[in-house]
């Protein structure tokens, strides 16, 4: 059994070793003890906080087996992308240059550099170790931050978004680095990765040209890999695929990965989860049984894991001792499901 909770400081070790497994841009966690203990740290802060609307506040998550309490995954939300400063991306536009006398109109693809998802909140930090990522682990680890939105609305706007990782070799080369943010910050991919270090990449954007790349432009490595996946990144953006989250408009200004983005209203997860009473015992003989993401209802005790249960007509929830211990229910307590 798997569990998703709150990250707590005496998590480091364990997640300064993911950290370090998930390779270069994989991921938004920091390689650096000292960063991933302050990111915890504000984690903490943010779901005791009693917050009434997105703020700065940051939730980070940790997926721990209960048998062997070892950590094997991360994931993490940020309520309002862009606090202090602008959170930057590329969009894809279409310029287009026409000429009357000579009859010639050519539409040209140019990417942008805005900062129009400023604000909205981002799901971030999804690791899981290799090992756990061909069961259904995965979808506890990126759905579960989904139940966490619906039942604290008021901390998370009103869209969300995601960034993907792009394509970049094994030596951290990108060609999309290479071509564009290179030749105006001149350090590498990964020495640009390590500075940002999950953090905000105004200091990156403030050196990149204000006016639009033209594609046609760039080299043809750089140019293919605008908007494609790395390898490792499927998974994680599949899931949120599967959401309802699109893709198309904007790419990350590092590597040129994807960005998913989504109104809260509207994800599979949040409109489809519902809320029930936790009945600790066997279940009625009448009750469906559905394999389900399970959460309670708290905050700073918020756990999820994923469990066959069994919904009555009275809209309880039967659960046995060993599934409600771990997410720290009580017989009569609120949780919040959705199938898997």
């Amino acid at each position: 059994m798997l569990i998703l909770r709150p990250c707590r400081m005496a998590d480091l070790p364990a997640v300064a070793r993911m950290a370090a497994a998930s390779g270069i841009g994989i991921t938004s966690l920091p390689a650096d003890r000292k960063q991933l203990g302050e990111k915890i740290e504000r984690s903490t802060h943010s779901f005791a906080a009693d917050a009434q609307a997105n703020g700065d506040e940051q939730y980070f998550f940790v997926l721990e087996n209960i048998a062997s309490r070892e950590l094997v995954g991360t994931s993490a939300l940020v309520a309002s992308a862009g606090i202090p400063e602008p959170f930057y991306s590329y969009r894809h536009e279409i310029i287009v240059h026409a000429s009357q006398e000579l009859g010639v109109s050519n539409q040209i693809h140019a990417l942008h550099l805005c900062h129009d998802l400023t604000g909205c909140s981002l799901l971030t930090s999804f690791y899981i170790d290799p090992a756990c990522a061909n069961a259904n682990w995965p979808q506890l680890l990126s759905r579960a931050r989904l139940l966490f939105i619906a039942a604290h609305r008021q901390r998370f706007a009103d869209k969300l978004a995601a960034e993907h990782p792009g394509v970049c070799d094994d030596a951290g080369r990108s060609p999309f680095w290479d071509a564009v943010g290179r030749r105006f910050f001149n350090i590498d991919y990964p020495q640009a990765e390590r500075l940002s270090g999950g953090r905000s990449k105004t200091f990156i954007a403030e050196l990149m040209p204000q006016y639009p790349i033209y594609v046609p432009l760039l080299p043809e490595g750089a140019r293919r890999a605008i908007g494609r996946l790395h390898a490792r990144a499927e998974l994680p953006y599949s899931i949120l695929r599967a959401e309802g989250f699109e893709a198309g408009t904007y790419i990350d200004i590092f590597d040129g990965g994807p960005t998913v983005e989504a109104r809260t209203a509207t994800v599979r997860s949040i409109v489809a989860s519902r809320t029930a009473r936790a009945r600790i015992g066997v279940p009625a003989a009448a009750a469906t049984t559905q394999p389900c993401i399970i959460a309670n209802a708290g905050a700073v005790t918020f756990a999820a894991t994923i469990a066959e249960v069994a919904i009555d007509a009275g809209n309880e929830v039967s659960l046995p001792a060993t599934i409600a211990g771990p997410l720290g229910l009580a017989d009569g307590g609120d949780v919040r499901l959705v199938p898997l």
